[in-house]
């Protein structure tokens, strides 16, 4: 299994370094070892998804492990749905890789497993590319999957957008979607630092039409942040848009800063 043309949706094949339908739509495979599979009449700007200042900031934080129990807790998760068998996986809104590699490193080492990354940030899947050889990236609109039908065992959704009939259109029958959302809390210290009336996360189910929400979790867990790493995580978060210069003035000079996380992880199982 692979990719569909984003064109025409017939099947792509691989012919040296160059993906072509029966059309003779083709695309070129990076020597990242990606492919771009967003034409130019699907974007919504002329670089669409995070910046390379995002991208590099969530990196930073990332590497520094304060998202690492979110990391396991996916990847535990996805072990327990798949012991043994072979697995097909999309990563939808993957960026550089971070969940990504750690759900396919967990399950080739434990029989078959092709992983797929996807984002609509060419930057951050030539930096996932380049760095992680085990994943299949590409990049693609989350809302123009460009795969087959029933093609997907599960998908990992974590913060990206995308309607439930292009998921339901890719996983087969019985198949999985794992969500992850922000929870009621989450980095509850920095919206304080952004906005007057501070508001709790809506953490009312979304509506997957062709779905069963089967189990939900929680993961909520204290951070203790440096200047270097609160910044960051300002930085690849949407509150970037909203933070005054005072704002980061305050992160910048704070040695320590301490939040909190709130993860709603959902199991959803495709009905048919």
């Amino acid at each position: 299994m692979s990719y569909q043309c984003p064109l025409c949706q017939h099947p792509l094949t691989l012919d040296r370094h160059t993906w072509r339908c029966e059309n003779q739509h083709q695309f070129d495979q990076a020597k990242e070892g990606y492919v771009n599979l967003l034409p130019v009449q699907h974007k919504r700007s002329k670089q669409p998804g995070d910046s390379a200042d995002m991208m590099q900031a969530r990196r930073n934080f990332l590497d520094a492990g304060h998202y690492q129990p979110l990391q396991q807790r996916v990847g535990d998760w996805l072990i327990q749905l798949f012991p043994d068998a072979p697995v097909n996986l999309l990563d939808i809104g993957c960026g550089e890789g971070y969940y990504t590699h750690h759900v396919a490193s967990r399950l080739q080492a434990r029989g078959v497993a092709q992983v797929y990354g996807l984002d609509v940030a060419k930057i951050a899947v030539r930096a996932g590319a380049r760095r992680y050889r085990n994943v299949d990236f590409c990049v693609a609109s989350s809302h123009r999957l460009p795969f087959s039908h029933h093609q997907f065992d599960a998908i990992l959704r974590i913060y990206a957008p995308c309607k439930a009939a292009e998921l339901a259109r890719v996983v087969k029958p019985q198949g999985y979607v794992l969500t992850v959302s922000p929870g009621p809390r989450h980095l509850l210290q920095f919206k304080a630092l952004i906005y007057q009336d501070v508001q709790l996360h809506d953490n009312t189910p979304e509506d997957m039409p062709g779905f069963t929400l089967v189990e939900q979790q929680q993961l909520c867990y204290a951070m203790t942040l440096n200047s270097e790493e609160s910044a960051a995580l300002l930085q690849m978060t949407p509150f970037a848009w909203r933070a005054r210069p005072e704002v980061w003035g305050i992160l910048a000079t704070s040695e320590r800063f301490d939040c909190e996380t709130d993860f709603t992880l959902r199991l959803w199982q495709k009905n048919d």
